[in-house]
């Protein structure tokens, strides 16, 4: 029997928002070029909003230097999507991954995150689910609606970069700054919020990199130590 293809996993967090960006366009050149296999990069931003290549800027409620007195960065992005925010608390994953060696269908591998996201939900008594229409992982029992995580990507030349965004403990006032994904009305919640307790964010993304690489039939092992940022500083 043929051995499932490997997924390394690294972790590194926290790491600056540019930083984990420059380090996605290095790890997607190399897949490109086949140099390494897919990788699950997974990690934890400082405060900062990102927005997307179809954003509306009336989605960010305040401007640059308001948020940035509240100590959160803005940055534009070429993930698809449109607002959202990183921060503490908030486990995030970059998986870099070729859909020519998986499925060149980039709505699956949405799909796909999405169930890696409510099966890492479910190893913590959270239920939670798809919207008809709507890209990211909600809570729906008990009241309206509420967004677990946030889904955006990227494909170049067949390789996925960006990814989930999954709140853990994060603090959701920072939300209310924003009109999240361009979504009114839609409030957003965390593990913590929904099971009242605080969730160790190691153990979900443990769950979060198992449940990823069974969705995607992938071999999940230890990326190499002497894996660098070529591109730009950890700190950064």
């Amino acid at each position: 029997m043929t051995a499932a293809p490997p997924l390394w996993r690294l972790d590194r967090r926290p790491l600056g928002y540019r930083a984990a960006w420059d380090f996605q366009r290095d790890l997607v050149e190399r897949r490109q070029r086949d140099e390494i296999p897919d990788v699950l990069l997974l990690t934890e931003h400082p405060p900062v909003y990102t927005l997307g290549k179809s954003a509306h800027r009336e989605n960010l409620l305040e401007s640059p230097e308001a948020l940035a007195g509240r100590g959160a960065e803005v940055i534009e992005t070429d993930r698809g999507g449109d607002v959202t925010f990183h921060g503490p608390g908030q486990l995030v994953a970059y998986p870099i991954v070729h859909l020519g060696g998986w499925r060149k269908d980039v709505h699956a591998y949405l799909r796909a995150l999405e169930a890696a996201a409510i099966d890492t939900a479910a190893g913590f008594g959270t239920a939670a689910t798809r919207r008809e229409g709507l890209t990211g992982v909600w809570c729906c029992a008990g009241g309206a609606p509420r967004k677990l995580a946030s889904i955006g990507v990227r494909v170049s030349r067949w390789v996925a970069s960006h990814g989930l965004a999954f709140n853990v403990t994060t603090e959701l006032d920072w939300f209310a700054h924003i009109v999240a994904c361009g979504i009114r009305n839609a409030a957003a919640t965390s593990l913590a919020a929904e099971t009242g307790r605080a969730v160790p964010l190691d153990a979900v993304a443990d769950r979060l990199a198992d449940a990823f690489a069974e969705v995607l039939g992938r071999r999940l092992v230890a990326a190499p130590d002497d894996l660098p940022i070529v591109r730009a500083n950890a700190g950064s």
